[in-house]
């Protein structure tokens, strides 16, 4: 066992969305610590150019370096979409995406083949759920819907308001009307609206979470690599959380959401890096 086993997980995301991966890291490896960045100065990320989402990203990887994290999760679909293949070659260490958990277990549990996907622009134009997906089963359809406004709705908190259910209904129905049997929320926002997803898919369409997917996937990396932390070492901060803007606000909604009290919350200039 070296110290490299104590090292934090690197997590990043566009802005806030990306919580609902540290949540799951936090619930499912609870020895694990974590450095989480959320580039809320830039974000979103769902209507920039691949070039630029590419320089971003790089930015960020290049602080994280700096915390010494042993594995980096991008904790953001349309960075997963259109960086992480390029940066993958560019780091010695072990990097994963959201969009690759969720595709497999999404083409695991169809049974009528058709799946759909919610995301951003970005992401449901780059089709990259569906490459994934019609890689592992070509005979799989696969219908995306981009839900532009889902986004701003959770992040001003209205969770369960009924502009965010009439606002998902409109969104979903003509997915429901292609007789989906699985939806993917290929949107780190979109677990946050679950119980509003499922209430309007019903108990038929089976929900794929890409954070919780992607957690598991990390644990599993970690011990194959013998990257896993034995336990947790004392640390006055074990989720240390940075933004590159609105520091209060992100560290509110992160208050909000996690299941630990956000402590440390620090503003870094990222184009710095």
């Amino acid at each position: 066992m070296s110290q490299k086993n104590y090292a934090p997980i690197g997590v990043f995301d566009s802005g806030v969305g990306g919580l609902t991966v540290a949540r799951e890291i936090m619930r499912n490896l609870p020895n694990e610590k974590i450095v989480y960045f959320g580039d809320t100065a830039r974000v979103p990320y769902g209507n920039k150019s691949r070039e630029a989402v590419l320089r971003y990203s790089r930015q960020i990887i290049r602080f994280l370096m700096t915390q010494d994290v042993k594995a980096i999760v991008v904790a953001c679909n349309t960075a997963s979409a259109m960086a992480l293949e390029t940066i993958r070659e560019e780091i010695n260490i072990p990097i994963i995406g959201v969009v690759k958990p969720g595709a497999r277990v999404a083409a695991q549990v169809t049974r009528n083949h058709k799946i759909g996907v919610i995301g951003t622009r970005a992401t449901i134009n780059s089709c990259i759920y569906k490459e994934f997906i019609q890689r592992q089963n070509p005979e799989i359809e696969v219908i995306g819907k981009a839900c532009p406004l889902l986004v701003p709705l959770v992040e001003e908190g209205w969770l369960k308001d009924a502009v965010t259910v009439e606002v998902a209904r409109r969104y979903l129905e003509p997915l429901l009307r292609q007789d989906i049997d699985t939806l993917i929320l290929g949107c780190t926002h979109y677990p946050l609206l679950r119980s509003v997803m499922r209430e309007l898919v019903g108990e038929k369409v089976r929900l794929v979470n890409p954070a919780y997917e992607t957690a598991k996937d990390l644990q599993r990396l970690l011990e194959e690599r013998g990257l896993a932390s034995p336990g947790k070492e004392e640390a006055e901060f074990p989720y240390r959380f940075y933004a590159s803007d609105s520091v209060q606000q992100f560290k509110d909604f992160a208050n909000s959401i996690l299941p630990y009290d956000v402590g440390m919350t620090k503003q870094i200039t990222i184009e710095e890096y």
